[in-house]
Parts: C-alpha cells; structure tokens; sequence
C-alpha cells in the first residue's frame, strides 16, 4: 500500500510557555515599581500559555454569545448566553485583580501590576472588554461618594457572579459603558436620550443606545440629556429589591473581531438611574473612565504585538524551506528583528503610561500632565501599527497563517478594534492637539520626558528638532494632526528605548522609525545593524 499522506516540517503547537517571559515586561515592572509583583504575573503567564487557557479563547470566539429575549411562556427576559469558556475566562481575568482590585490597594505599582496582568492574559479579547469597563467605572464612580460607598467594595471583589440579581446581594460586580448613539458616535453631545428627575432622587432614561458592550454587566455607566445638560447616570439592570429595570436588549452587533463580547444595542424605556456627578458636567465626569479605557487600549495592542511576535518566531524557528530553517535565513530575521521593536517599543511605553497613571491616581501632577497628552498621543499611534503588525506576522507564517486553526486570524481580527474604540485615529490625534492647546503644560511635561534622551542619537536629535519647529506654528494644525502626533509618539518611543532598552533594539529603532531613509515596511531594517541580540531577546519565551 502506498502512503500519499506524511507529516513532516510542520510547527509543534505553541503551549506550556510563559507569555510573561518578556524582558521588556519584567524589566518595565520594575522601572515602574512593580517588581513586587512578578511572581502573580508570572504565575499568569503560565497559565496563558497553558493548552487549557488558549482553548477557552478559541471556544468563547467561536461560539459567540447569543441573545436570547423571551423565555418559552412569551415573558420578556432580554438575557445573553455565554458557553462555559467565557465564563472560566471571566472567573481567571477577576480572580486575578484584572478587572478593578487596584483601586482597593493602597500600594505604590498597583496599577503598573495589573496592566502587566492584562498584558500578559491575552488568550481572549472580548472577554477583555467588560474587564477593562469595570476597571475604568471605578474613578468615575467616585464622583457619586454614596455610590462610590456602596458599589466598589463589590466592583474591586475578585470574585466573579454572573448571576442575574440586585447587586448589593452580589459576591461581586461587572460594570459596563452605554454612551454612544446612532446620529453621534464619538461626538456624545448630540445624544438624544433623555434623564427626568423623579421625586425619589432617581432619573428616569428614555432612548436608544447604539453600542453597549457585556450588556450582561450589573450596571452601566450612560450619558443623557437631564434639565442642566448632558450628564452621566448609574443604571443598574436589576433594581434594588430585584426588579428588572426599564431596559431592552434590541440586537447584538454582528461584528469584524472581538466576537466573544457581546456588544448590543439598548433602549432605555424610563430606566431607573442615579446622577454619577453634577448635571450638565457627564463629559467632565467620564474623563477618568475614558484615561484608564484608553490605557487598556494601547496594553492590548502591545499584548497582540507580542502574541503575533512570538508567534512568528515559533514558526520561523521549527519550519525548514530551502534547506535551512526559517530562522536562520536574512529576510526573515529582518522581519522577525523588526516586529520585535514594535512590540518592545509599545510596551516599554505602554508600561512608561501605566507608571504614570499609577503616580497621578496617587496625586503626581506631572505624571498627570503627562498622562493627558502621552496617552492620547501613544493611544493613536500604538494602535494604529497594531493591525499592520499582525498583518505582518501572519504572513510568516505564509498560508497556514491565514488559516483559523493558526490563531492569527483572530488576532487579525481583534487589532482594528483598538484603534475605533475610545476615539478612532481621529479623535485621538485632535485631543491631542486640544491638551497642548488648553493645558500647555502636559506639552511642557511630555518634552521634558523626551528631552531626557536628548544626546545618545543623533537621529533621534534630529527628529526632536523637526518636531519642535512643526510645533514652532498653529497654521493647518488640525489638517497635520495626524503627521505631528506621529511624530510625537515615535520620539516617545524612541527616547524610552534608548534610555531603559538594550543597545541594539534602540539602535534598529532609531535607524527604521526616526531616521527618514526608512523603508516603512515592517522587514526593512537597514544594514549594518546588530539584529541577533534583538532576535534573541524576542526568543526568550519562544518554544
């Protein structure tokens, strides 16, 4: 009998590594003053890349949740259904402080810690989302102490109840957001929802939202227009004592990525919510929530930058073609090389940002400052190279990374995402614009961070001093947003990696980013280059 079918020069699965084995994460941590806190993220690493932690995502991605509106007697129930993975999910990302357990520890780092954690469980995005809402609903919260009182001690529990109840029953709480509207999108102060003081203290919400995710959260955080202006309302879905409140799931978005969240469209038919701040101050009020969910947007797209590089070298490593193995072959470690400092580059900041968001929560009012510009600035241009990075990493892999059973098409799918959500391209690019003109300070505090880099290259020099003449004129300022916040985050970048990174990744950072002979292509490192110790540093988690 004649054998048509061998396996051979294939790629072992990718499982039993630590995706917490990443120099410029545990080098970060402790810059950052967290390295009390790598023995958790390691321990979550492991569990990440274990074979039982990368099945949940795939299950909970491929079976996406289902609405499910009345129950088999016609009562309307408006309940969604998760398959058990999400849910174990769920239960890992809370039981391990991902989702608020910052906000109840009185502990320099605390928020550095939980963005390395975020980082580091990447093995499903949508689950992410309601994680990072609860996270980012703690700050705003406290504009309402009485709420604030009542409601975080269960929002920061590392216990996981999805039941559906009244919340002060609860082990613990998951908070979502429910501001946009179908005429408006980003620009809130066109929505059309409606809050009617009641005699109790309550409002009652009257409209149509057009993109609440987890709508199976305990509470959402919501804009609507009260008697004094656009302001922002605690509602709850269940009330106290247990009744439904006012609320009706409509649909649930059929979407590109992220299909393992179940985001929704809503109407509010006199829901019953609390005023979270003053009337007519909800933008105001959301700033705080709309800084940590920026965060969490640049932390995972550094998590899928890492993913797609370690994923890449994975394969480069085990795979023959034309005799040798991918690995050892020029253009290929250029590419690898290359993807590698993308994803140092938006770690190393992503973690410089968590650093400074831990210090402002804590009253640093400079970190604040440069927290204000440098999260709007790093937030567009992180993601928007994230898709392009996982482009380029599943491309190594050539056809079989175009296939599901690779994973890189999910993580394809996944990166776009980060760079719509909590303002896309645009919108981040203008808001930085908007911080240098109504608080030139956080201008002043992000080149005093750059500058300190100021004499270790010359390209970097260089391309300090063409921002600042950029800088020099307001004239079209809006038409070059794009093109000077570029700017910006590449010498943020640049100048972390040339102070706190090995030689070799700054210097192939400095030569494809900051100089102008640059190819712009992910793979077009110049020659003369040192590229093994940044491929071996890349390696070192890799199987």
């Amino acid at each position: 009998m004649t054998r048509t079918h061998e396996v051979f020069n294939q790629v072992p699965p990718l499982v039993g590594h630590d995706t917490a084995q990443d120099p410029a994460l545990l080098e970060g941590l402790e810059r950052e003053g967290a390295g009390w806190a790598v023995p958790e993220v390691r321990e979550l690493g492991r569990l990440a890349g274990t074979a039982q932690a990368q099945e949940w995502g795939r299950l909970a991605e491929r079976h996406p949740p289902q609405l499910r509106t009345h129950d088999r007697y016609g009562h309307r129930v408006d309940e969604v259904d998760y398959v058990p993975a999400y849910h174990d999910l769920m239960r890992t990302a809370v039981g391990h402080g991902l989702h608020g357990a910052p906000w109840s520890e009185d502990r320099p780092g605390t928020h550095v810690a939980r963005a390395a954690k975020f980082l580091v469980w990447n093995v499903d995005a949508g689950h992410g989302c309601p994680i990072s809402m609860t996270y980012a609903v703690v700050p705003a919260l406290r504009a309402n102490p009485e709420l604030a009182a009542t409601f975080e001690p269960l929002l920061t529990n590392r216990e996981y109840d999805p039941s559906l109840r009244d919340p002060a029953t609860k082990r613990g709480l998951i908070a979502g957001m429910s501001m946009t509207e179908k005429q408006g999108g980003s620009d809130v102060r066109a929505n059309t929802t409606t809050a009617a003081p009641q005699p109790d203290g309550t409002y009652r919400l009257v409209g149509h939202k057009w993109f609440t995710s987890a709508p199976m959260s305990d509470m959402f955080l919501t804009l609507a227009q009260a008697p004094g202006g656009l302001s922002c309302f605690l509602v709850p879905r269940v009330l106290p004592g247990g009744e439904r409140n006012a609320m009706t799931l409509m649909r649930l978005k059929d979407k590109l990525g992220n299909r393992s969240n179940a985001s929704s469209e809503i109407e509010y038919d006199g829901a019953a919510g609390w005023l979270v701040g003053e009337e007519g101050r909800g933008v105001r009020t959301i700033v705080e929530m709309v800084n940590m969910t920026r965060l969490d947007c640049v932390i995972g797209t550094a998590a899928g930058m890492r993913t797609g590089v370690v994923q890449a070298a994975h394969h480069a490593r085990h795979r023959e073609a034309f005799g040798r193995p991918l690995l050892e072959q020029p253009l290929m470690r250029n590419v690898l090389a290359d993807l590698a400092v993308e994803a140092e580059a938006a770690t190393t900041a992503m973690l410089r940002l968590a650093g400074a968001n831990d210090r402002a929560i804590r009253g640093d009012e400079g970190e604040s400052a440069l927290r204000r510009i440098a999260l709007a600035v790093t937030k567009y241009y992180v993601c928007k190279r994230g898709p392009i990075h996982a482009a380029e990493a599943l491309e190594c892999l050539g056809g079989n990374g175009y296939i599901e059973d690779s994973d890189l098409p999910r993580l394809y799918r996944e990166l776009p995402l980060l760079s719509i959500w909590e303002g896309s391209g645009n919108v981040a690019a203008l808001d930085a614009l908007r911080a240098m003109a109504r608080e030139p300070h956080t201008l002043d505090a992000f080149l005093g961070e750059v500058e300190q880099a100021e004499g270790a290259d010359v390209r970097f020099d260089e391309a300090l001093a063409r921002l600042k003449k950029e800088l020099t004129s307001f004239d079209d300022i809006e038409m070059r947003a794009r093109r000077v916040v570029e700017q910006m985050a590449l010498l943020f970048q640049g100048s972390l990696l040339l102070r706190h990174s090995p030689t070799a990744v700054a210097d192939a950072f400095c030569a494809s980013r900051l100089d102008r002979d640059w190819g712009g292509a992910l793979g077009t490192l110049p020659p003369g280059l040192d590229l093994a110790p940044v491929i071996d540093r890349a390696l070192v988690d890799v199987p």
